[in-house]
């Protein structure tokens, strides 16, 4: 694929000095060299699941939102697995300045709460949870055991990493990285599959997924704990999508309905 330009069918956006942890619009890039199934309802592109609900039209082009302040930030949009991430820098430009070879999947980073001003994660595969100085140098390579491939990526204001597990061993798992170093900490969840991840500004993470009846579900690990609770969201969700912290609200992307939802978490209840 050739993304000069704008941004071509992203999978994930991480935007440095705008956002505290991106995960992905999650819609494959179509292409005739894809070959797509699925298992259950987690689709699998070219025999790896992925986290897009379906694959994407044909090709076409987005351009990247503006901001409202005066920087000049990078913007990162990942593609699938095994491809690339592209590099902008706009508005300066709307031109791809650059490239990051053999990643794909989802990114975070967590600068809104001060942390890693100028650095960003891959999360590209079991050993490819690699942390990046802007614009493309890789630091260090965090890894989860073997067999576990995984998904989702968020970043708490201490710098802890978290990062689910899609499938495989320890599927529906997720990893924290104190301080984003060394061997992560598996807590187990009642999901079957983990798609996306997100902490809060109190440091509670959130998580969705398919349970194994295959329904969607919104899990919250509190802060400075291992337990995992089930919250109840006043809507139906029909597939997982981001889950982020957006300053005021919750909000989880419904890929199924292309619709973001805004949520007040109360004890273990959502409520739009």
């Amino acid at each position: 694929m050739n993304a000069a330009g704008l941004a071509k069918c992203p999978t994930a956006l991480v935007a440095l000095a705008l956002c505290s942890a991106c995960a992905g619009s999650a819609v494959a890039p179509s292409t005739a060299t894809l070959s797509a199934t699925y298992v259950g309802r987690t689709l699998s592109v070219n025999g790896r699941l992925v986290t897009a609900a379906r694959l994407g039209p044909p090709n076409r082009y987005a351009a990247i939102a503006p901001h409202g302040h005066g920087r000049r930030p990078h913007e990162y949009v990942i593609n699938d697995y095994g491809t690339y991430a592209g590099i902008f820098n706009y508005p300066k430009s709307t031109n791809q300045k650059g490239i990051i070879d053999n990643v794909g999947g989802q990114g975070c980073t967590n600068v809104l709460s001060g942390y890693g001003k100028k650095t960003f994660w891959i999360v590209a595969g079991t050993a490819q949870i690699t942390n990046y100085k802007v614009p493309q140098t890789p630091i260090k390579t965090l890894s989860v055991p073997s067999g576990a491939n995984p998904s989702s990526c968020a970043m708490n204001a201490a710098g802890d990493l978290a990062v689910g597990i899609l499938y495989g061993s320890d599927t529906g798992d997720i990893f924290i990285f104190k301080h984003a170093s060394g061997k992560g900490t598996a807590i187990p969840t009642p999901l079957a599959r983990e798609y996306f991840d997100g902490y809060d500004a109190k440091g509670n993470l959130f998580l969705d997924g398919f349970t194994n009846a295959s329904a969607f579900q919104l899990d919250e690990i509190p802060s400075g704990t291992k337990t995992v609770q089930t919250i109840v969201t006043s809507n139906t969700v029909g597939f997982p999508g981001s889950v982020q912290w957006d300053g005021t609200y919750l909000t989880v992307t419904d890929q199924a309905n292309n619709s973001m939802y805004q949520y007040t978490v109360t004890g273990t209840h959502a409520k739009l």
